[in-house]
């Protein structure tokens, strides 16, 4: 696949979180909230996940912002539900080299999350990226 095509499949898949995003809500009951924003272009996210013997057993998100952040919150709902919270930390670890334009682990399948590699290349965009993933990391630390 060329990279004019493999460049337009990545960027119908942000679209498609963007516009259909999976997970959008909020958990009630035991569930941890983490509020984030990105004060440099006003993006802000509110995570919710529960956890449950070790794994991530829900999570969803509310938020406004970008394409990117809110397409990265969707796709990082997704990709955590069911994995340890070992695997979501290392998932995130992954995930901000990949921002960073280091080479990273691929021992975990990303899956959608994929689409969001050309971000790297833009910069101011990478904080609009990281920020659900920041949440999360912020949340099962503090967990």
């Amino acid at each position: 696949m060329s990279f004019n095509n493999l460049d337009t499949l990545y960027r119908q898949v942000i679209m498609d979180h963007y516009k259909n995003p999976r997970n959008k809500g909020v958990l009630e009951d035991d569930s941890l909230t983490v509020n984030m924003n990105n004060p440099t272009c006003g993006d802000r996210i509110q995570l919710t996940f529960k956890l449950e013997d070790g794994k991530v057993a829900d999570a969803k998100f509310e938020g406004e912002g970008c394409s990117i952040s809110m397409s990265s919150a969707s796709m990082m709902t997704q990709a955590i539900k069911g994995k340890t919270v070992e695997d979501a930390l290392k998932m995130s670890t992954i995930f901000s080299d990949m921002m960073l334009g280091k080479d990273y682990d691929e021992s975990l399948d990303l899956g959608d999350i994929e689409a969001l590699q050309g971000v790297s290349q833009f910069p101011a965009r990478i904080k609009c990226a990281t920020l659900a993933w920041k949440a999360m990391e912020k949340g099962m630390k503090e967990e």
